[in-house]
């Protein structure tokens, strides 16, 4: 898949979410990058995506003033791992769904549940 495919699919993740979900992600951007840096992916695990941002379950009076969250998902973690068509695009669904349920401030019990591990 090449990049633009890449790209296209995780737009079509974001169109498809439900209305709530949407409007939680007020000030949340959602980028591509190729790869993760050193820091976000430390052991070279293939790091697929990150949520960097506070989480909205965590946030307090004193939440102002800040920059966007940002949701990253990882092109060339996900091509190395050798799924084509439907696997992989499950697979980009499932990484874009698992980030915005940390944006959201669901446990990884609760992203389990969701489908979105």
């Amino acid at each position: 898949m090449q990049i633009e495919e890449f790209e296209k699919e995780v737009e079509t993740v974001l169109g498809d979410l439900p209305q709530w979900v949407k409007d939680a992600m007020d000030n949340v951007f959602v980028v591509i990058e190729a790869r993760p840096s050193r820091e976000q992916d430390p052991t070279g695990a293939g790091l697929l995506g990150v949520y960097e941002g506070v989480a909205l379950n965590e946030r307090g009076i004193d939440y102002f003033g800040v920059s966007p969250d940002q949701i990253i998902v990882f092109y060339h973690p996900h091509m190395a791992l050798g799924l084509e068509g439907r696997e992989l695009r499950d697979e980009i669904r499932t990484t874009v769904l698992h980030e915005i349920g940390h944006h959201l401030g669901f446990n990884d019990d609760r992203l389990a549940e969701l489908g979105w591990a």
